[in-house]
């Protein structure tokens, strides 16, 4: 007897997830991915171990509790120990780590180290590079971590939070990353979410054959709204920070004569002054702000529009929102820059235009509102690729081929 899995049936392993849970106060794409992917798994007959932090414990402390996830960055033995017994203990044929900021560290992918356990590691964004995370500074895109190979940029700038010391134990976690060898040798696979994601991974020094691209999934889209039934409006839903452009959409509606509503869903730093800027343009008659929303609530909105917009600033990884709209048949109208400028198919599936240049912004959308057939085809098109491309079944084929690849990898070094 070999073991094997009887033939065209696959083998069910055992997955053990790692995921520092971002804080609640806000919604995070990354958590709902984790736990969306844990799903997933387990209802596909695998049998998913969960090893999992919460930053609102250390939020909870105060000063304390920030000092501690500040020492914890870097390297955190603790956890790393802990996730080492757990491998010894259940013998999980993959350890998948989502994200290991700020309670896990690195630390935990060195755990594995002489075991056959194989390792997988998600990233949603840039953070093993990139002290913000966002290959941002100033409101423009900036590779010079990347590009120099260290972290010293990023902690002269202050990247993260537009602080030195708050980018003092990022930085040192990158520069660890780099001395340990962690990227190179204690990673069997890595899962990127895009082809311009993978691109820049590997201009950053990640070894390529082991850089895998898999989407963000839906795991049941809804129904779509036929497109006689929308409402003339348009949703930004995201967080209202700096990078995500919502003061170039608010330009570009002041320039805009009979635009249609904007509906924008979030909160965030510069609410206070989105809404300031709408008062000042004297366009508060055509745009609303609807504060922070549960998902399905934004679903709800999502499905009675006729365009989601996604002026991004920085490189995205792959905005959830953009698959919900897409799995909701709404056409997308995003900026042309990174990520972006691959999801979104110019014509097709949407309209992309120039970052941070509200007037071809409102070019590009004066173009496609005249216009509600070819809307209305831009949207039956995004509910078209989101069926080929975006779906539970195939994100679930793609993960068993990473983590077999993971496995192959772990097996010969």
């Amino acid at each position: 007897m070999t073991g094997a899995p009887p033939a065209g049936e696959e083998r069910k392993l055992r997955v053990a997830l790692a995921h520092n849970h971002y804080g609640s106060a806000a919604p995070s794409g990354e958590n709902a991915v984790f736990e969306a992917e844990r799903r997933l798994l387990r209802e596909r007959g695998h049998e998913v171990l969960s090893f999992e932090r919460h930053s609102d414990g250390i939020r909870a402390r105060g000063i304390r509790g920030l000092a501690e996830g500040a020492l914890a960055t870097p390297w955190n033995p603790f956890a790393a120990r802990q996730v080492r017994a757990l491998l010894e203990r259940e013998r999980p044929d993959v350890l998948h780590v989502h994200n290991p900021f700020p309670l896990l560290s690195p630390a935990v992918f060195h755990a594995a180290r002489g075991l056959p356990v194989a390792t997988v590691w998600t990233l949603h964004n840039y953070r093993p590079f990139c002290a913000a995370a966002t290959l941002m500074r100033n409101g423009s895109p900036c590779t010079a971590c990347i590009d120099r190979a260290s972290p010293l940029p990023g902690l002269l700038h202050g990247c993260y939070r537009d602080s030195r010391l708050a980018t003092l134990p990022l930085a040192a976690m990158i520069g660890l990353l780099r001395h340990n060898g962690t990227l190179a040798r204690e990673v069997d696979a890595f899962v990127v979410l895009t082809d311009f994601q993978r691109e820049m991974v590997v201009r950053a020094g990640l070894p390529a054959g082991r850089v895998h691209v898999k989407p963000n999934f839906r795991e049941a889209p809804p129904p779509v709204v036929p497109w006689k039934e929308r409402e003339p409006r348009v949703l930004f839903a995201g967080r209202l920070g700096p990078e995500k452009g919502v003061r170039v959409l608010l330009d570009a509606w002041a320039g805009w004569t009979g635009a249609p509503r904007l509906d924008i869903a979030g909160d965030g730093p510069e609410r206070a002054s989105l809404e300031a800027r709408a008062r000042a343009h004297g366009i508060l008659d055509r745009v609303r702000f609807l504060g922070q929303l549960p998902p399905e609530e934004v679903e709800r909105w999502m499905a009675g529009a006729s365009l989601l917009a996604v002026p991004s600033l920085c490189f995205e990884g792959f905005p959830l929102v953009i698959r919900d709209a897409f799995a909701a048949g709404v056409p997308v109208a995003a900026s042309r820059i990174g990520a972006l400028e691959r999801i979104v198919e110019d014509g097709t599936t949407g309209i992309l235009f120039s970052p941070g240049d509200a007037a071809d912004l409102r070019r590009r959308l004066e173009a496609a509102w005249g216009d509600p057939a070819r809307l209305a085809s831009m949207g039956a098109a995004a509910r078209a690729t989101f069926e080929v491309r975006y779906t539970a079944d195939r994100s679930y084929q793609a993960l068993l081929a990473i983590y077999a690849a993971a496995r192959g990898q772990r097996t010969a070094v």
